[in-house]
């Protein structure tokens, strides 16, 4: 289910903000239906009429949440940022426990996949790319508004965040600006690759997706050692 999301700064795309459960779900059933024409038609088709067409509802009631095709394309990405996000937090809370294990307690363990704190991240989010089909097709269409660009830049501020969080709770890194700075070098980097991997192919190219690892790995490898724990 797609579900709308406040923007970076506590804000959101929406005209009205849903409090009742049925109005959060219609709005939800207004996102879905936005969906189902980004990933069947491209970007260009998200019109206020014919998402209302789609989800069956009148173009007034539309209107009350998202009163022109900028608001549905910028609610559309919202969903897409807040999933990511919240699959980078679900990361940060695996990888906590592993702070202070050794290496023979860590074997044999689920958690042991943390040996490659990179493959790991660049596996689960590309499979995240490979099942969000409509964040794909609004990236690699021609129809980003401004609000959406500025909050995919405050996006990937908080995906770097992530990557400093899963640093700092695997216990190979210190806290503090420089470290943050170059988690977001990092996520930058990584982006442009996935992007360009997921251009080539709805799967990935597998080829670039190994470059992405190999050059991550280096890159985090310089970044740990320069900022490891004193």
């Amino acid at each position: 289910m797609v579900h709308a999301s406040t923007g970076p700064d506590g804000g959101t795309p929406l005209r009205r903000t849903p409090r009742q459960a049925r109005s959060r779900a219609r709005l939800a059933l207004l996102l879905e239906a936005a969906e189902r024409i980004l990933v069947g038609e491209g970007v260009e088709a998200l019109t206020t009429t014919r998402v209302a067409a789609e989800a069956k509802v009148s173009v007034g009631s539309l209107y009350q949440y998202l009163p022109d095709r900028d608001a549905i394309i910028d609610s559309l990405a919202s969903g897409y940022f807040a999933r990511l996000e919240d699959v980078m937090d679900d990361l940060v809370r695996t990888a906590a426990p592993e702070q202070g294990k050794g290496e023979e307690q860590r074997q044999g363990e689920d958690q042991g996949r943390w040996d490659d704190p990179v493959g790991l991240l660049v596996d689960t989010f590309a499979r995240v790319y490979r099942t969000e089909h409509g964040f794909r097709a609004l990236w690699f269409g021609s129809g980003l508004t401004e609000r959406t660009r500025a909050a995919d830049r405050e996006h990937k501020r908080r995906m770097a965040d992530g990557v400093r969080r899963v640093l700092l709770a695997l216990g190979v890194a210190r806290d503090d600006a420089a470290l943050a700075r170059a988690c977001h070098a990092a996520i930058l980097a990584a982006d442009a690759l996935a992007q360009e991997a997921f251009r080539r192919t709805p799967e990935g190219d597998a080829d670039l997706l190994d470059e992405a690892k190999a050059m991550l790995r280096s890159y985090l490898t310089q970044v740990v050692a320069r900022y490891a724990p004193r």
